[in-house]
């Protein structure tokens, strides 16, 4: 049991210890940085604008419109062939308002607005998840990656040990020169193997990078005796029913099909009548002149403005039966974003038991593994086991330590993933799988 903690101790001290970032800095840095998450707070505030945009379809219009001209008026009598110049000045405004009392498709659009906004909300949640899934996704892969050539220097380590003592045993004559050879063939290839380790590592951390946009160097790694517990509440049945209604893509859907809904509502409404309040003043002024003089005027009107349509050439029918087949599209849309979330909260829920379990498995098989290498190392010192039955127990211990790593990260990844499905992935989450951290 010391030399199994020995090896976490040696991932511990390469992967980072105080100071190295962790998790939560990681989802801060992304917050902040990430390109993906900045364009979806834009379209947020992009969304939010159709509230404003459907309100003023209820409220009055108000324009004012101004002319002004210079006349250079030349004209010839015919009795006296004397050509006669006029200049003068004329000009004018008017001011127009109206105010719709009885405008039916924009009071549908505006309840389509109501939607619009609680649509683009919903896929901001969305993308919130999103990127707590996709730093947690490149934050583990880091971490699997670090892990990975600290488990390959440590092998290349102990290999190397035993290739020379099974140098020294060839000296001597206790040992052919297979033993030798077989451990420089593993030397050799762990060589090659901690090159690519190197090279997978720097590329986890550039992925990780063009997310939180800084280098991390060494992350916090798990506890190694952090405990991974079971997803609340323990049901598979209640984390489906929270994600058939409480995904954020099922509350998209459910919101584009209202919408689609209101839209044969208000493609209908082309076919009513329209009533409006309208007013306006207006002022024309003319110039001097000598012979009309100057004048001024004014006017003032108020009123009500009916529009009956008649005939479109069919376009209101058309619009009519494509909002229809698009409210039928919005409704499939709607049963497969149910679907999908409540195949993605199964797939989740079964991944973080069965995480669980391999994890379990793994920590039982890192204990055998260590006492098979144990055992070996003595056969080999007492000459009943040769090199390469410790050579393949040091790379048993290995992968299992390397599997048993992969498998707690993959666990709590998949406890991410059931809560996104569930729609209740929060920065809460983050934090307490940064408390498993060190």
């Amino acid at each position: 049991m010391k030399k199994i903690h020995s090896l976490w101790l040696i991932s511990y001290l390469f992967t980072g210890g105080a100071g190295a970032a962790d998790l939560l800095s990681a989802y801060h840095d992304a917050v902040a940085y990430d390109a993906q998450f900045a364009a979806a707070r834009a379209a947020l505030d992009a969304g939010r604008e159709k509230l404003p945009q459907g309100r003023a379809g209820l409220l009055p219009s108000i324009g004012l419109t101004a002319n002004t001209a210079w006349n250079d008026d030349h004209r010839t009598p015919r009795a006296t062939g004397t050509e006669n110049t006029l200049q003068y000045n004329s000009n004018g405004w008017t001011a127009n308002l109206s105010q719709p009392l009885f405008r039916w498709q924009n009071w549908v659009a505006y309840n389509q607005a109501e939607l619009a906004v609680s649509l683009a909300e919903a896929q901001f949640a969305q993308a919130r998840q999103d990127l707590i899934l996709r730093v947690a996704q490149a934050y583990f892969d880091v971490l699997l990656a670090q892990d990975a050539l600290a488990t390959v220097q440590t092998q290349k380590t102990a290999i190397a040990e035993q290739l020379e003592s099974a140098k020294r045993s060839f000296e001597v004559g206790t040992t052919t020169i297979t033993d030798t050879n077989e451990a420089q063939s593993r030397y050799d290839l762990i060589i090659a193997q901690e090159i690519a380790a190197q090279n997978d590592l720097a590329v986890k951390q550039e992925t990780l990078r063009t997310v939180i946009g800084k280098e991390t160097g060494t992350l916090q790694n798990l506890r190694p005796g952090a405990a991974l517990i079971s997803p609340q509440p323990n049901d598979i049945n209640a984390w489906v029913t929270m994600a058939e209604t409480a995904n954020p893509g099922v509350h998209t859907a459910q919101a584009a099909f209202e919408i689609a809904t209101r839209e044969i509502e208000k493609q209908r409404a082309g076919h009513y009548p329209t009533l409006d309040l309208v007013a306006s003043r207006n002022r024309s002024a003319l110039g001097n002149s000598p012979i009309f003089g100057g004048s001024d005027s004014h006017s003032n009107s108020i009123g009500l403005q009916l529009s009956i349509p008649v005939f479109s050439g069919g376009a209101i029918a058309s619009k009519d039966r494509e909002a229809v087949a698009l409210k039928e599209k919005a409704a499939a849309d709607l049963e497969n974003a149910r679907r999908q979330a409540a195949l993605e909260a199964r797939q989740s829920y079964l991944g973080v038991n069965a995480g669980l379990s391999q994890v379990k498995a793994f920590e039982a098989a890192l204990v055998s593994s260590q006492s098979s290498l144990d055992s070996n190392k003595l056969g080999y010192d007492v000459g009943v086991r040769i090199n390469i039955d410790v050579l393949n127990a040091q790379s048993q211990l290995y992968a299992t330590q390397q599997s048993l790593s992969k498998a707690r990260l993959d666990t709590l990844l998949a406890l991410l993933r059931l809560k996104s499905a569930a729609g209740n992935l929060t920065e809460q989450d983050v934090q307490a799988i940064n408390a498993l951290l060190h």
